[in-house]
């Protein structure tokens, strides 16, 4: 593994970075507390060809590596995680999902407009549907059907906790074909959220990453054409497992962004602020939180890279993907926590942003697989 970046890749994590301070800094406090969606902010990265960065260009992406996606994930999730995570479900649960085991016609219908994130001057996204009331870590649970009726499936169901709910033109959504087949029975559908009998929930009111569109979407009798099945008969509960892996590498650096934001933030505050005479920077106290913060952000930059690496070289990621993910989130939390106690009273006021990092990190160790699902996905892994 070359840990030397090339020319495009500083290239593109400097434009990352240029978008985030120029775009997404403006306004964020404000989209944070009226839990207002970014959508200038998602189509000014589509026209940057971030909402597409490893789909082909045949299918309208930018052809980029794994690795130029989490060097950019990071530089945006510094300023706002809002914004980061449309991007991390368009890039890696939608557009990779697609593009990996979609028909030829899928590709041209669906993953093209959702790589490029624009269609007729609109802005054109996609989410994942998965977790349901009663199955969120337990993916084999479902309970959303999706009954057979020859040419066409019946759709029937609620799906929870969906990332860009009601922003996003088109759904995937794993739903149960053949119950007594359980795992095995679960396929996935390409769903059109302006068709007859898709309706979506109100915005749930988070503790983080607010400016973030997550509702719930309710099914009834919803007609989806069979060309719209992705993958054989039964292959949706494996679709979900493989398309999920990839998702961890963007969640991990989603989360790494937060911690390095964090870091940075107290980096710049203990300089400038003084107690006992001098800068808190000159305090050893403060000294030691800065190196324990970069130390553990330095090892989960490397365990993401590691993992967006053998994504890249089509190796097995699956334990590195789990391994990021689960370090990354979790030093996400503990650095914007230090960050907040740097900052000491002004950390607790959402002016200084490091309270509102705090909030934002704690869901990077819940969505796309919880801490203690990676856990059980690398110690299985190990032990097989």
């Amino acid at each position: 593994m070359d840990l030397e970046f090339t020319e495009e890749q500083l290239m593109i994590k400097q434009a990352a970075r240029d978008f985030a301070i120029t775009e997404c800094l403006p306004g964020v406090i404000e989209r944070d507390e009226q839990q207002r969606f970014p959508k200038e902010q998602i189509k000014k990265l589509a026209e940057l060809g971030f909402m597409g960065m490893m789909v082909s260009p045949e299918y309208g992406g930018s052809g980029m590596d794994t690795v130029s996606y989490v060097l950019a994930m990071e530089e945006i999730s510094k300023i706002d995680a809002s914004v980061s995570v449309c991007m991390s479900v368009n890039n890696s649960l939608v557009c990779w999902g697609i593009e990996a085991y979609g028909t030829e016609e899928q590709k041209q219908k669906y993953l093209t407009p959702l790589a490029q994130g624009i269609k007729d001057g609109e802005l054109y996204i996609g989410a994942f549907l998965l977790s349901e009331p009663e199955a969120g870590s337990d993916a084999t649970s479902q309970h959303t059907i999706a009954e057979d009726m020859g040419d066409h499936y019946l759709l029937n169901g609620t799906k929870n906790w969906i990332t860009n709910g009601s922003t996003a033109s088109v759904y995937l959504v794993m739903a149960q074909t053949h119950p007594g087949e359980k795992h095995r029975g679960i396929n996935t559908l390409i769903v059109e959220k302006n068709w007859p009998g898709v309706t979506v929930g109100n915005k749930e009111n988070k503790l983080g990453i607010r400016g973030s569109d997550t509702t719930s979407i309710m099914f009834t009798d919803v007609k989806v054409p069979k060309e719209n099945r992705v993958g054989e008969d039964g292959f949706g509960f494996k679709f979900a497992m493989k398309t999920l892996a990839g998702g961890r590498i963007g969640i991990a650096s989603q989360a790494l962004g937060i911690a390095s934001g964090a870091y940075e933030m107290a980096v710049e505050y203990a300089k400038q602020r003084k107690a006992f005479g001098k800068e808190i920077m000159h305090h050893q106290a403060i000294q030691f939180k800065l190196a324990d913060m970069a130390t553990k952000i330095e090892a989960a930059r490397l365990l993401c890279l590691k993992a967006a690496w053998e994504k890249d070289q089509k190796k097995d990621y699956t334990i590195s993907s789990s391994m990021a993910k689960v370090f990354s989130s979790e030093t996400a939390m503990w650095s914007a926590i230090e960050a907040v106690q740097i900052h000491g009273g002004y950390g607790f006021v959402k002016e200084y942003h490091v309270e509102r990092l705090m909030r934002d990190a704690k869901i990077t160790q819940i969505y796309e697989g919880t801490s203690e699902v990676q856990r059980i996905v690398i110690s299985r892994a190990l032990l097989q």
